[in-house]
């Protein structure tokens, strides 16, 4: 669909989400004349530049794998001077813009091109010449991203700046429950069939089809005309809090656990577990009668998801996503980094906490944070007593933690978790279910 409408888009980081997601909704609204991408790799710059300023992308469908090409963008690099004046040119014109970068941290470096920076200059020109109202949807995992952008942005901006620029922008949290990834390596490419994102390299950008995302209510002052997105997928929420809750403590938990346990029995790909399904059921069970619970308890009466039936048609539906194998979500990836999921606040232990304090006992998720421990320690499984849980969840954790009184309960349930994971391991991986 070429570029029809008036409006420009500005992404930050063009990965699968920015790619697969933003500017593909973005381009296929036809709402937009322009689509910018700031990028701080040179070679995906000059990649695109080099295959006509068009990327494609492969979007998993239940029954396929559909290839979509996306373009024209812009795209420049804002470590070279004269691509970060042409990225603050069009902050100041642009009607959406999107950070998708790897985290909250990537937000402030240290040079001009830093995105807090760039977002600021623009801001302020946008209001002296009395450019367009704009929206910053945050696209990182991370429940208070916007409020973050927004206070380092505005920093950078004169006191006496603040106001004009103020009304010139919302900043927007996203709850982002699709499945993206970057597929590495020119075999990986061509065993799945997939198009490279461009025809210099062999990566490939891989997302499913699911697109119901999720942001903050738009609220411009009354006075003034409705803001109208150029994106129509996106759905407004006054409250997002509960649905960041039920994406980490539902949904990333859920994959969590399934990779965590998938990594056990020695699986390549989430998908794999369809194979398995005493895992699924066990996974299932776990979302439904531990975090699902828990969740509708905290959240009832806030929106139909949070009734049991609108909870049972969330995780169904979420099963049967994260093992569509035409997306061929590896275990490998969705159980990366154990460290920083088994975080206090994070999609095992958080969800495990949550349980607790409304009076439940999430002994399934135990069994995904020893798993996870597993994954972290090879040695955590092993039939000795010399690895505890409290000596490798202690370093993540931190001392004020491990002096509360939430502390001990979780240790104790994830030691119990162990012992059966061991026994679990010893009778051959029979039925899950049974342990």
């Amino acid at each position: 669909m070429p570029l029809t409408g008036h409006r420009t888009f500005v992404g930050f980081g063009f990965g699968a989400i920015q790619a697969g997601l933003f500017l593909y909704e973005a381009h296929r609204s036809g709402g937009f004349a322009r689509l910018v991408v700031a990028e701080v790799v040179p070679d995906s710059v000059e990649a695109l530049r080099r295959n006509y300023d068009e990327y494609s992308l492969n979007i998993a469908h239940a029954d396929r794998v559909e290839r979509a090409r996306v373009g024209p963008v812009e795209i420049e690099n804002p470590t070279v001077a004269a691509d970060l004046a042409r990225v603050v040119d069009a902050v100041a014109e642009a009607h959406e813009i999107c950070t998708a970068v790897p985290s909250v941290n990537y937000y402030v470096g240290s040079g001009p091109g830093s995105i807090h920076r760039i977002i600021a200059e623009g801001l302020r020109r946008k209001a002296a010449a009395g450019g367009p109202r704009a929206v910053v949807y945050a696209a990182e995992n991370h429940n208070h991203a916007a409020e973050i952008l927004e206070e380092a942005v505005f920093h950078e901006i004169p006191n006496t700046e603040r106001a004009a620029a103020g009304k010139q922008v919302r900043f927007l949290n996203t709850v982002i429950g699709k499945m993206s990834g970057t597929i590495i390596g020119a075999d990986e490419v061509q065993a799945r069939r997939l198009e490279p994102i461009t025809r210099l390299g062999w990566h490939a950008f891989l997302v499913e089809s699911f697109n119901r995302i999720l942001i903050s209510q738009v609220c411009f002052p009354d006075n003034e005309p409705p803001f109208e997105r150029g994106i129509p997928a996106f759905v407004e929420k006054p409250d997002l809090l509960p649905f960041e809750e039920a994406k980490l403590y539902g949904h990333n938990a859920a994959h969590a656990l399934a990779a965590y346990l998938g990594d056990l029995r020695e699986l390549s790909t989430i998908s794999d577990l369809r194979q398995h399904p005493d895992i699924l059921d066990f996974v299932r069970a776990a979302f439904l009668e531990e975090s699902g619970a828990a969740l509708v308890r905290k959240h009832a009466g806030k929106d139909r998801l949070f009734t049991p039936e609108g909870f049972a048609e969330y995780a169904d539906d979420l099963m049967e996503r994260m093992t569509n194998p035409f997306l061929h979500d590896s275990v490998y990836r969705v159980g990366r980094d154990p460290g920083r999921k088994l975080g206090w606040d994070d999609r095992l232990v958080g969800t495990m906490r949550l349980a607790l304090q409304q009076n439940l006992t999430p002994r399934r998720f135990a069994l995904g944070a020893a798993a996870a421990l597993a994954a972290l320690d090879v040695d955590f499984l092993k039939n000795n007593d010399d690895k505890h849980p409290r000596d490798l969840l202690e370093p993540i954790w931190g001392d004020e933690v491990m002096k509360s009184d939430e502390a001990p309960k979780v240790l104790s349930l994830i030691d119990e978790a162990k012992q059966r994971l061991e026994r679990w391991r010893d009778s051959g991986f029979q039925k899950i279910g049974g342990v």
